[in-house]
């Protein structure tokens, strides 16, 4: 298959592997976060890791949109469906997500609650086309990759006099991300996740370019490279990552140039900056309340805010006690490291956010039997 088989070759992987190792400073250590879930998934199923020299590890980061997510938000989901009597549409991987009082959004379906897995924000808005009767509530979630399908779902409604469609945003942003985990303790004071670099994320970046990561190679000296989702993508983006790391430079480098360039896709984010705004505050899961981390959405369109349309608080809520999804978000721990890992958390039976999304590392991990980290 045209651009995929080429990209998971196994000799020209084999050949990356040596080149790697014959790059590698034997008398050094390299660690390299991957940002992105796609990335964590592609290590883990291709065996990336055992590919690569022992003193190169890899870093699980905050990448999976549906990990990242706070339990209280899907609490708001969970009470418009049931004490709201909504439609809730939203993507398959947040149905199974663990919230308050032993429910899920799965589990609140079981009770009763109208909640519906949609393809697209414009199933949703289809949806409510053809039950006027019913409000219809868009469950939007994930980073700059999936916000502008939400921008044109809310103009297509607009477009349409929807008056039973609004939208429950928690899209948030990457840039703010890797801020969070450059600032944070366990980085820049206590050393405890050493950083020598970023693989950048591929599909996230297609939408804003690569320009927003110069601030991170310039301000926090750390190479980022933005890397494809296929094995030999992210092999190649490990090898350019200890290059500049040797060298002592600190730039943002494009692997992946078949599909992003430096500004990214002007009109989506035309798009994205006419419907939505920055909030001010907003809670992720494992990386506490950040500032301007997230969206809203603006005025011109309030008529469309689940927020502003239905009685919604905000309320936190503390993850389970024994679940270790926000250190291992922030790449504090591993997934090995959490004691529920593959015992009482397992895909059919998921306790924290990183093992029900594919994308998250614990999924990954326990999905691909990846444990060669185990012993690091």
């Amino acid at each position: 298959m045209k651009y995929i088989d080429e990209f998971r070759d196994g000799d020209v992987a084999a050949g990356l592997a040596e080149a790697i190792r014959r790059e590698v400073n034997p008398a050094r250590s390299y660690h390299f976060m991957e940002f992105c879930g796609g990335h964590t998934h592609a290590i883990s199923r291709y065996g990336v890791s055992d590919l690569l020299p022992d003193n190169v590890r890899m870093i699980h980061g905050p990448g999976c949109p549906v990990c990242v997510l706070p339990i209280g938000r899907v609490d708001q989901a969970i009470r418009l469906a049931l004490d709201e009597g909504v439609t809730l549409c939203t993507y398959g991987d947040c149905l199974r997500v663990p919230a308050s009082d032993g429910l899920s959004l799965l589990k609140a379906k079981a009770q009763g609650g109208d909640i519906r897995m949609v393809y697209s924000s414009a199933d949703a808005v289809t949806l409510a086309q053809k039950n006027p009767d019913k409000q219809v509530v868009f469950f939007a979630i994930g980073f700059e990759t999936t916000t502008p399908p939400t921008a044109v779902a809310i103009k297509q409604a607009a477009a349409l006099g929807l008056k039973n469609f609004s939208v429950l945003c928690c899209h948030v942003l990457t840039p703010s991300a890797i801020s969070s985990i450059l600032e944070s303790p366990e980085v820049r004071q206590w050393g405890t996740v050493p950083l020598d670099g970023f693989i950048g994320p591929a599909h996230v970046s297609t939408i804003i370019g690569s320009r927003p990561y110069e601030f991170f190679a310039e301000e926090y000296r750390k190479p980022v490279v933005i890397a494809g989702f296929e094995p030999l993508d992210v092999m190649q983006a490990i090898r350019m990552l200890i290059r500049q790391v040797n060298e002592g430079r600190a730039e943002v480098e494009n692997e992946f140039s078949r599909a992003v360039d430096r500004n990214g896709n002007l009109k989506a984010q035309q798009l994205v900056a006419e419907v939505f705004e920055m909030r001010k505050n907003f809670e992720w899961r494992g990386l506490n309340v950040l500032p301007y981390s997230a969206l809203r959405i603006r005025s011109q369109f309030a008529e469309f805010d689940a927020e502003k349309r239905f009685p919604l608080d905000y309320r936190p809520v503390p993850d389970h006690k024994a679940c270790e999804c926000g250190a291992i978000l922030r790449g504090v721990k591993k997934p090995q490291d959490c004691k529920l890992f593959g015992t009482v958390c397992t895909p059919e039976n998921p306790i924290g956010s990183c093992m029900v999304s594919s994308e998250g590392g614990c999924a990954a991990h326990y999905t691909y039997g990846r444990y060669k980290d185990l012993a690091q």
